[in-house]
């Protein structure tokens, strides 16, 4: 048996070695970007190391900022600075408007059904048009935010559960329950946290799962001969998570189906996906429909959390910052009240806190691949047909050539600049740019505003354990998106009200 495994092994290794060299010698590589050299087979994989995003940053200091990179018979062009970031996500949105599919994502139910994976052709149109026309506009949010502000406020009820009884809070998990639950509501009018967000823990290990396997090199991706065989075990760990989650739905849509025809409705966007259902077979079934509200709750509740724990975060790290927007927080509300979104806009201090969290800490910090539609020149270099292309957004953000002291968390560089996060500054482009930009940004930040607000706002705050501010571990935990690699844990203390 041994024989045999070395046998199929040793085969394995030769035949891969025949397709790189043949790949290599096809591929015309006289205008590529440069970029370092990689192993025989496998290329640059094995140097990314678990912080892909760090080592391809390091490598653009000495390659430049559009660079070549091997995967196995993958060739990956980095793209690092503002000005070929807009190049690939405006200038050229067309021909980079597809996405390669990773295996991981391939191994959930009816991959066919997703948003930020599917090609950019008519299906994608079709239902990014019904989520931004029907879910994530101005006017839409606006008629929920009583619902926003009731899950915020259960929010602040569990805290103060907490800080009476001196026990800690973890900022990462309320922060996503807190998300889930407020997606969860918008889209299909119930909670999937319970009260006391006891079962928060489980989604929070389900949906981090996915993302930390999505993250991950796989030789699958690169080696498609490879896909059966599974040999990193990612599909295999990931499908557990994927199962899970679409049995959640199930029932919630088979509940939803009932309802329906009973001539019950509940008016949500559930609703409205089953409506498409019935409009148009080809983009919108029940079965399909599970993975686009599997994308939402995703992207939504993940992204939302991460970037609210980076913000509390530095705000700990630094007190005359935490100090600042506290008094930004009692001079434009006062003590009696909670925040509202309507609070939002006269609140530059916060905004500026933000904004400031996600340049150091952008939740996707590699902008998900797209791939080349045809040979398309980018600066004095060609990128080919089939490449993919990756845009360093974590880079970008700490780029000395667009920020002053880009690694010092300092909100008020953001502070009477029209600088924003809707894919126009490309030198600050946390959740993408172009057409391909994550269409449910009007939600994130509102969520994010408020949960951060309202969190600062009520309590005071100290490390838990005795650490000092200026000993917080702020190391990344590498992922599809980017969380604190040693989850924030912290005591609140309730203020004294005027």
């Amino acid at each position: 048996m041994e024989i045999q495994f070395n046998l199929f092994t040793t085969a394995v290794v030769i035949l891969l070695f025949c397709l790189q060299w043949w790949w290599l010698r096809r591929a015309p590589a006289a205008k590529q970007p440069p970029g370092p050299t990689g192993l025989p087979i496998v290329g640059n994989l094995l140097q990314l190391g678990k912080k892909p995003h760090q080592t391809m940053a390091n490598w653009a200091k000495h390659y430049g900022p559009l660079m070549t990179l091997r995967f196995g018979l993958v060739t990956t062009i980095v793209a690092s600075s503002a000005e070929l970031a807009k190049e690939i996500l405006q200038t050229h949105d067309k021909t980079f408007s597809d996405r390669p599919v990773p295996d991981v994502i391939a191994a959930q139910p009816y991959p066919e059904g997703t948003l930020a994976w599917v090609p950019g052709n008519q299906t994608w149109r079709n239902r990014r048009r019904v989520c931004t026309t029907q879910l994530f506009t101005n006017k839409t949010l606006d008629t929920m935010q009583h619902l926003r502000h009731k899950k915020v406020g259960d929010l602040l009820g569990h805290v103060r559960k907490l800080c009476a009884s001196g026990e800690p809070v973890d900022i990462g998990q309320v922060a996503f329950a807190t998300t889930l639950n407020l997606i969860s509501i918008t889209i299909l009018s119930v909670d999937v946290i319970d009260p006391d967000f006891e079962s928060a823990q489980e989604f929070k290990d389900l949906v981090w799962r996915i993302m930390e396997d999505g993250g991950k090199p796989n030789l699958s991706d690169y080696f498609p001969v490879l896909k059966w065989f599974d040999l990193q075990g990612i599909r295999h760990h990931i499908k557990p998570s994927y199962k899970r989650l679409h049995e959640i739905f199930d029932e919630i849509v088979s509940q939803r189906l009932k309802s329906r025809a009973l001539g019950l409705g509940a008016g949500d966007f559930l609703e409205v996906l089953l409506d498409q259902c019935e409009k148009d077979e080809s983009d919108f079934n029940s079965l399909t429909i599970k993975p686009l509200i599997l994308d939402l709750f995703i992207a939504g509740s993940d992204t939302s959390s991460i970037t609210t724990e980076w913000a509390m975060a530095e705000l700990l790290r630094s007190p005359d910052t935490m100090k600042k927007l506290q008094n930004e927080l009692i001079q434009k509300i006062g003590s009696n009240r909670s925040v509202k979104e309507s609070d939002i806009d006269h609140l530059p201090y916060l905004q500026a806190v933000v904004k400031e969290t996600m340049r150091l800490h952008p939740a996707a910090p590699l902008l998900l691949p797209y791939k080349a539609g045809t040979d398309v020149e980018i600066g004095s270099f060609t990128i080919y047909k089939d490449n993919h292309v990756v845009v360093n957004a974590w880079s970008i953000g700490r780029d000395e050539l667009y920020w002053d002291n880009p690694l010092v968390f300092k909100p008020e560089r953001f502070l009477g600049s029209d600088m924003d996060f809707k894919g126009q500054d490309f030198q600050y482009i946390p959740f993408g740019a172009g057409r391909r930009i994550c269409p449910g940004l009007p939600l994130g930040f509102r969520m994010v505003y408020l949960m951060l607000a309202s969190l600062v706002h009520e309590f005071n705050w100290k490390i838990a354990g005795g650490i000092a501010p200026e000993n917080l571990d702020m190391e990344e935990q590498f992922g599809i998106t980017l969380k604190k690699a040693i989850p924030l844990t912290v005591i609140p203390m309730m203020k004294k009200m005027e």
